[in-house]
């Protein structure tokens, strides 16, 4: 008969503490929603979380929330607008634009600009570059800073006619070599050529 006294008195010890111990659990109000249900808003919503839980070095953020480095208005030069625009893009993404001279196919451009690169990294330069039409390419680097110096090497080859940096087009050393350019002999050739045609529209 004791026994059975403890027993019940040990069940009803064990249901009062649980009780206790479920008011003391934090409330999760609503029913955890299962990962494979999440729309773009719950996703969105995540990656926040991620981001602000998670320190994050500079390097690694999107270019548009880095902050920017402050400008040394003593080193620049009022004469020279570049050295501003050199400040201005040190650390940004920019991206150069390049006409190849001459008539030449995408092929051509892709091998004459592969050249152009090779000599850049060999400059430790590091550039990515890009085939955009039979005669034009693309250099992108990581620091902006350094798109003038890179400007200065390109327009010094010979098959280069124009580099555009910033909107400022700058002349190349291939800039007077004129697409499809007509050779003295091939023009005497073309007028003999008509002079023959009107000749023999006389004799009918």
């Amino acid at each position: 008969m004791a026994a059975g006294w403890a027993y019940c008195l040990l069940l009803i010890l064990v249901l009062v503490l649980g009780a206790a111990g479920d008011e003391n659990r934090p409330k999760t109000g609503k029913k955890k929603k299962d990962i494979r249900d999440y729309n773009d808003a719950d996703m969105a919503r995540l990656l926040e979380e991620w981001e602000k839980d998670d320190d994050i070095e500079e390097g690694d953020l999107p270019e548009h929330k880095r902050t920017s480095p402050p400008i040394d208005f003593s080193k620049v030069d009022a004469s020279n607008p570049e050295s501003l625009l050199k400040l201005t893009k040190k650390g940004k993404t920019l991206m150069i634009f390049v006409t190849v001279s001459g008539n030449p196919t995408e092929k051509d451009t892709e091998e004459i600009t592969s050249l152009w690169q090779g000599g850049l990294y060999n400059a430790n330069y590091d550039v990515q570059r890009f085939v955009v039409g039979s005669d034009r390419a693309i250099f992108m680097l990581r620091d902006g800073s350094y798109a003038w110096e890179i400007k200065d090497f390109l327009i010094n080859q010979d098959r280069c006619a124009d580099v555009t940096v910033e909107g400022q087009a700058y002349p190349g050393k291939g800039a007077g070599k004129k697409k499809n350019k007509i050779k003295p002999d091939k023009k005497k050739a073309a007028a003999a050529s008509q002079k023959d045609n009107r000749a023999n529209r006389k004799e009918l």
